[in-house]
């Protein structure tokens, strides 16, 4: 939109009806998007006894959905200039509602991965769009209260998702688990299309050439602190996610022998990283990111450390310590990267966010094979190597932003 056209800009104020309308909707679209990519992790246990399958396979049930959804958010955001948002986001929580519902009917385990991968495909459209969509629609003043009640949409959602899917998965299975999860994103659509309103500033770009894409992208990967932080992302999320796929076997094996709704419970513990993000963008604005992202590994490498005692407790304060060093990491550096582009943001997002769910995916799916061959000793020690990684680049960053 031309400068000189922003005074015929309509924005939606807070305290307006539009506004609230607005907040409601995209929090429904968050969590249902984010509850039914996550509600698979603590029925990862069920999926190895119904189907027959090892930890690494069974964890593919989200590592192909992580795994396309890093693809679909990258061009996704390429294309965000030329795509209506209402409509794309709103076919995207249809079209990942029903294909959740296809998945809790598979016949087969291939059948359940090809549901959930192109479950992937179209879990993309939110994410990808509903940031743009409130910075054009939110009045300016009012858009760090919009996007921080989307962001807790999604962060709310991954651990709805996990501990719906739990709890009902104990009473009733993990079909019904899966289907509920459906359901809940048809509601969510439903309430999405009553309440969003239309955009009212959005104005398609026509004829952007791959040249124009690319010139960012290769501009970003050759900055030298970019690659780094994107590289933060891919290793604090493979990290995070391997944790949290093999928990629940970890939890329904013995001493522990807990039911899928006790493991899906142990996920509200997730909650601490709503708080987490906001604090840590605020920390990190006073003292800088480096130390920020620093002790966010050096906590998540504790919580690791505490996970290894054969006790609950111990187990449940060492997952809380990692999903606060996790969101502590993951705030900062994805802050850091629009701050770090000079231009071509929504690029610099992109490949942040396409490492991030690459991590998810790649290195979720990796931790199965370490699990299978030394159970949480191996997962511990691969994550160990992971955070190693994720220190290491933080350093150098540390060192490159306080050498400029």
């Amino acid at each position: 939109m031309p400068e000189h056209a922003a005074s015929d800009m309509r924005y939606l104020e807070r305290g307006s009806r539009e506004y609230r309308r607005a907040n409601l909707a995209l929090f429904a679209a968050g969590f249902a998007t984010f509850s039914s990519m996550y509600s698979v992790q603590p029925l990862m246990p069920l999926f190895s006894e119904t189907f027959g399958v090892s930890a690494a396979m069974s964890s593919l049930s989200l590592s192909v959905t992580t795994g396309v959804l890093a693809f679909t958010l990258f061009v996704a955001g390429l294309m965000s200039g030329a795509i209506d948002r209402r409509r794309v986001m709103l076919a995207s929580l249809i079209a990942s509602a029903v294909l959740s519902l296809l998945a809790a009917f598979a016949p087969g385990w291939n059948s359940l991965l090809v549901a959930r991968a192109l479950e992937g495909f179209a879990l993309g459209g939110v994410p990808a769009l509903a940031i743009a969509y409130l910075s054009e629609e939110i009045k300016p003043a009012d858009l760090g209260t919009a996007t921080g009640l989307y962001i807790a949409g999604t962060a709310v959602g991954g651990m709805g998702g996990r501990v719906i899917a739990g709890l009902v998965a104990d009473m009733a299975g993990w079909r019904v688990a899966m289907a509920t999860l459906g359901s809940i994103g048809l509601a969510a659509a439903v309430v999405f299309v009553v309440l969003l309103p239309n955009s009212r500033n959005f104005v398609a770009r026509r004829g952007l050439s791959i040249r124009e894409h690319a010139g960012p992208v290769a501009a970003h990967m050759r900055h030298r602190a970019l690659p780094w932080v994107f590289f933060c992302g891919f290793t604090l999320m493979g990290a995070f996610v391997t944790v949290y796929n093999y928990v629940a076997y970890r939890l329904a094996e013995p001493p522990f022998s807990l039911g899928q709704g006790a493991i899906g419970a142990v996920f509200t513990i997730y909650i601490l990283g709503v708080l987490t993000s906001a604090m840590a963008g605020r920390v990190a604005d006073r003292t800088g990111r480096p130390p920020v992202l620093i002790v966010g590994v050096l906590l998540m490498a504790v919580g690791l450390a505490i996970t290894w005692a054969d006790s609950l407790i111990a187990v449940v304060m060492g997952i809380g310590l990692l999903t606060i060093g996790f969101f502590a990491g993951h705030a900062t550096a994805s802050g850091w990267v629009g701050l770090l582009a000079d231009h071509g943001k929504g690029h610099a997002a992109g490949l942040y966010l396409l490492g991030y769910y690459l991590g998810s995916s790649l290195l979720g799916a990796l931790g199965g094979l370490f699990w299978s061959h030394s159970a949480w000793t191996g997962v511990t020690v691969m994550v160990s190597v992971i955070l190693g990684c994720a220190l290491a680049a933080t350093l150098r960053l540390a060192a490159w932003q306080y050498r400029g």
